[in-house]
């Protein structure tokens, strides 16, 4: 690290065991968020500050007027822009050493295989199941770390899944994939702050992740209602069962 990098990230380098040699395990860090909305948005805010080296921006999507309650990433004068070239202009003003990667697509699973080969860790800001099911079984498959999280309404989830160890469950053994219903922000609803609460709790636990730093919530389910500020911790293991994780 030079002396610019040393004093941008002091902060955390003052943090009791976390060193120069974590914060260079960010700067050495390549991360791919799935999202860039309400979730995304804080998500790759806080890892850009935070000196994660390479973010991967994945969205198909264009900003519009609805967005900007809660998708913070995302300005006025980005009306109609897409998604990731967006999030990536706020990027580049926030750090210009974090190096952004923009796919302005939808991925179908063995696309997201192949990058996932040179990924470290990959964020699910993404907000349905089928988009859901299917990163799980490409984070499996490739053995990339997962972390989950979803918001609606004045609610809100959070899991890690860490395919790197043997006994994480995944994403199946939590949602049966033929009986979960999609609730999206248009007919329910979501709480601004909500999404940033969440999305702020997904890129701590990838920052976690990324250098050993505390203990993650693999085979954790954090559960949030911010209606009655109420927080539960469930604990869940491998399905033995589960078509993706389970014996065969």
């Amino acid at each position: 690290m030079n002396d610019e990098q040393l004093l941008r990230y002091s902060r955390q380098i003052l943090l009791p065991g976390f060193d120069e040699n974590k914060q260079q395990n960010l700067l050495d860090a390549h991360v791919l968020i799935m999202g860039l909305g309400g979730l995304g948005s804080p998500v790759a805010m806080y890892l850009a500050a935070a000196g994660i080296g390479k973010l991967t921006l994945v969205d198909f999507d264009h900003v519009e007027l609805s967005n900007l309650q809660r998708q913070i990433i995302h300005t006025t004068s980005n009306l109609k822009q897409p998604k990731v070239d967006s999030a990536a202009t706020t990027i580049k003003n926030l750090n210009p050493q974090v190096e952004t990667n923009c796919i302005n697509q939808q991925l179908i699973q063995s696309e997201l295989e192949q990058l996932l080969e040179n990924t470290d860790l990959l964020i699910d800001a993404t907000d349905n199941f089928t988009s859901r099911f299917m990163i799980n079984r490409a984070c499996y498959n490739t053995r990339t770390p997962l972390v989950s999280g979803a918001a609606i309404r004045m609610e809100g989830q959070v899991s890690v899944f860490n395919f790197q160890n043997p006994e994480s469950p995944c994403y199946r053994c939590l949602y049966d994939e033929e009986g979960e219903e999609d609730t999206s922000c248009s007919e329910n609803g979501v709480m601004a702050p909500m999404v940033g609460i969440i999305g702020s709790i997904q890129a701590m636990e990838a920052i976690k992740i990324l250098t050993s730093y505390g203990e993650t919530l693999t085979g954790k389910l954090l559960i949030a209602d911010a209606m009655f500020q109420e927080w539960r911790l469930m604990k869940f293991k491998k399905a033995p069962d589960c078509p993706v994780c389970g014996q065969k």
